[in-house]
Order: structure tokens, then sequence, then C-alpha cells
């Protein structure tokens, strides 16, 4: 049985950082420009084309204020987080497939529906095992074979354990893709032709909206935990199955109960997936044992498209109980 953080003060402490009590979702990681503008306009006008191929009048100010902002969310994306060592925990008992963290993935990052950060499989382990569904972000290594390949220094791994990609600096080489042996990448093939506010500052721990030709992934939604809120994925998992934390507190939380993460990987036989690879992932999960829910019920009221990618596993022969 999972024992529940006993120590009040320190539960308090994890859930003031982690913001539970906090109902409303602010989409950070947007800068917004403060003060007048005009006021620290140089008066020197310069034309520029604009990614729709228009021709629009700037000041020259403008632009290099621009410029240096990005310069510093970038700098402030390596640093990461003081004294944090993040984690992930997901019960594979408890998901159904209902696809709640995805949508909120691809709707906080502005991915388009073909391109997903979080994949839910089915897998099988065996003919005479039973089916279930395997969710699977990007697991932020602590040996990151992507970072090693990367020949630009694109993607990095900060001190609290979150694994990046800076776009600016990406040239689609896929060297990255081809190092994962997760998966985890996905490549921007086109413009996703989508729309950023007029004020908004790149940043890679947001990393909106996806730029043609390069790579994207799972961030751990870096951008949140700045403003001490959870994972999208976390919140809006209506199962509970997702648990995110800090190694460093020894505690992950699914939004409704804390838990020790130490406690957590004995009491339920935590693993972390093809460990023999040794990059140390800093994802755990629960085996998916005493199910919840049967695995048909996440077949059901599926797109074609996505449905399509279970056929294999679905058409096998199922063992006699998956429950």
């Amino acid at each position: 049985m999972e024992r529940k953080i006993k120590d009040s003060s320190s539960r308090r402490k994890f859930i003031r950082k982690f913001g539970l009590s906090l109902g409303s979702v602010a989409v950070a990681g947007t800068a917004m420009a403060t003060g007048d503008s005009s006021s620290d306009e140089s008066g020197e006008k310069v034309m520029l084309l604009s990614a729709d191929g228009k021709l629009v009048e700037v000041d020259r100010a403008s632009i290099r204020m621009a410029k240096a902002e990005t310069r510093e969310q970038i700098k402030k994306s390596h640093k990461g987080i003081p004294d944090r060592k993040f984690v992930m925990v997901i019960d594979l008992s408890k998901c159904k497939n209902a696809r709640k963290c995805v949508d909120a993935c691809q709707e906080g990052h502005m991915l388009p529906k073909d391109h997903e950060w979080i994949k839910i499989q089915l897998l099988q382990d065996s003919e005479l095992t039973a089916r279930y569904w395997f969710p699977k972000p990007c697991y932020h290594c602590d040996s990151p074979l992507c970072v090693s390949v990367c020949p630009v220094g694109a993607t990095y791994k900060r001190e609290d354990g979150i694994v990046l990609v800076d776009n600016k600096r990406c040239i689609g080489c896929k060297f990255c893709m081809t190092a994962c042996p997760y998966s985890a990448r996905v490549f921007n093939w086109k413009d996703p032709g989508v729309e950023v506010p007029k004020d908004h500052v790149y940043d890679p721990e947001l990393n909106i909206p996806p730029v043609e030709g390069t790579v994207g992934k799972c961030v751990f939604c870096a951008d949140r935990l700045r403003n001490n809120e959870l994972p999208r994925c976390v919140k809006a998992c209506p199962m509970g199955v997702i648990y995110f934390g800090d190694l460093n507190e020894d505690a992950v939380t699914n939004g409704v109960e804390t838990l020790r993460f130490s406690s957590l990987m004995v009491d339920r036989h935590g693993y972390r997936h093809m460990e023999e690879l040794g990059t140390m992932p800093s994802v755990y999960y629960l085996p998916a044992v005493n199910r919840m829910y049967p695995v048909e019920i996440g077949l059901e009221d599926l797109d074609e498209s996505i449905s399509d990618r279970y056929k294999p596993i679905e058409n096998k022969k199922p063992a006699k109980s998956e429950k």
C-alpha cells in the first residue's frame, strides 16, 4: 500500500511549490511587454517581411528589444530551477486511454493533431499476457543520448533534470531522433499555421509555435513549473494516472493525492522503461496490476487515424482475463 506523506509541514511545503490550490490555468511562458513602447521608439523606421509575406513598417528600437528579450529568455531556460530534480510517475493500472493528457499537451503547445509529444501505446508483453495502455512522454534522461549527438547544442539538459530543445539553434539534422531509443521526438515537417500573440517572446521552456524544419518533444511543461503549477498532462488526466514531483523532496502528486516517491517505488514495484540502456530516465512506471478499467474502453470512440495504430495488438488473441 502507498504511504501518504505524514509530515504535514513537508506536505504543505510541497503543495505550495506546485500550487495545487490554484483553480485557474495561466498560459505561461508568453512574456508580456510592459510600459508604453512608444516612449522607447528611435524614430527610425525599417521595412520587414512578415510571416504571411506582407511588408510591415516597424521601429528599429523595437527590433533590438525583441531580440534582447529572446536572448534573455533562452538564457533563463538553460539555468533551470535551482535545487530541483523533477520526476514523473505513471500508474499503468489507472490508464484507460482517455487521451485527455494528449489533448492538453497539444493545445498548450500549439501542436498539430498528428504531432503527439506524449503517446499512448497499447502494449502486450506476450501472447499469453494481458494488454495494457502505456503513456510515453519524453523520459528526460539523466544520460540523454540526444544531447550527446546534437552537433550544434540545440538540445541540452538542465540541472533540474529537464531536457529541452532550442528551436532557434536546431538545424533539423534529426541526429537526436535517431539517437533516442524511445522515439520521443517528432519532426516538424511543415509550418503548423498557428497564430501566436503579437507580443510573444520565444521561450524553449514552452516552445511555441512549432518551427518548420526543427525537432520538438515533451518539455515537462517547464514553463508551468516556473509558476509552481503541475504539467498540463497531470492536470488534465481524469484518472489521476500521472504523478509529478521533486526527487529532492521525495514527493510526487497527481493533483489529488501527494505521496512519497521512495515509498511508492518500493510498495508498488516501480520501474523505468528499458532500464538496461543506461539512459537513466526521469519517468517511472507502476505496473498494470489490479487495473481499474478494461482495455476495451480505451478503444471506443477513437478517430480512425488513431484507432488504426492499435489494430495489430487489438487483433491478437487476448489473455482470458485482462482485469
